[in-house]
């Protein structure tokens, strides 16, 4: 009998919102049984979350993959015109060079969540996507090219809704394309051809449960759209 793989999230409402982790444990179906757990809590900062020993004690029980997400401007702070702006990211930096040894002493492999940009400051991705690449080569993890992969999408369809209207948080659709992002980045299976509708636990934007229901529900073309984004900035 094959295990499930196992894969731990560590994030804030980027991880949770529209039961990502759950939607990448869907869409693997059938070539691949997935366990997903999510440590995240709205607004928080990676080494916060990991100073709050959650995370460390979670690794004892044995997981795959252990997928790392900073807060989206890598840290609060820096504003232009009342906009949020993304930080310098030394102290992002450090958190990883901390984190991922224990990841890897662990047995796991460590992935950085490569998060995408508010939609009013697209040009923030270019600062992410260095900040990341940057420290994934330094320690060798893996990244996760959500934020790449959104902007293809936005480039190519500006009116397909990624975002929720505060401009920052992932939309149902923008969930579904992260969770394909990681469905090929982790395990290699191309989201192509895989459903648009998924259904699991709910939970609000402050991460209370709301009981089992629709994750998203995607027309067939959007899903297809995404589905073939995520693969293109995969490969």
């Amino acid at each position: 009998m094959t295990l499930p793989t196992r894969v731990l999230f560590v994030g804030n409402s980027f991880t949770y919102f529209h039961g990502l982790p759950t939607q990448l444990a869907v869409l693997a179906r059938p070539e691949r049984a997935v366990e997903v757990r999510a440590i995240a809590t709205g607004g928080a900062h990676l080494a916060a979350t990991w100073a709050g020993g959650e995370p460390t004690a979670a690794l004892a029980e044995g997981w795959d993959y252990v997928v790392l997400q900073e807060q989206s401007c890598l840290g609060e702070g820096r504003y232009a015109d009342g906009v949020p702006q993304v930080r310098d990211p030394a102290d992002f930096h450090a958190a990883v060079r901390a984190i991922v040894p224990e990841v890897v002493a662990a047995g796991a492999n460590p992935v950085l969540y490569l998060t995408a940009a508010r939609r009013d400051t697209p040009a923030a991705q270019d600062l992410l996507n260095a900040a990341y690449t940057a420290i994934a080569g330094e320690v060798g993890a893996t990244v996760a090219p959500v934020g790449p992969a959104w902007a293809a999408a936005q480039a190519e369809r500006p009116g397909l809704r990624l975002h929720e209207p505060d401009d920052s948080h992932p939309a149902p659709a923008g969930s579904y394309l992260t969770a394909c992002v990681f469905l090929s980045t982790l395990f290699g299976l191309d989201p192509r051809g895989r459903p648009g509708t998924i259904t699991g636990p709910r939970v609000d934007p402050d991460a209370v449960p709301l009981g089992h229901g629709t994750l998203v529900d995607l027309p067939r073309a959007d899903a297809a759209f995404l589905q073939r984004t995520a693969r293109q900035a995969t490969r």
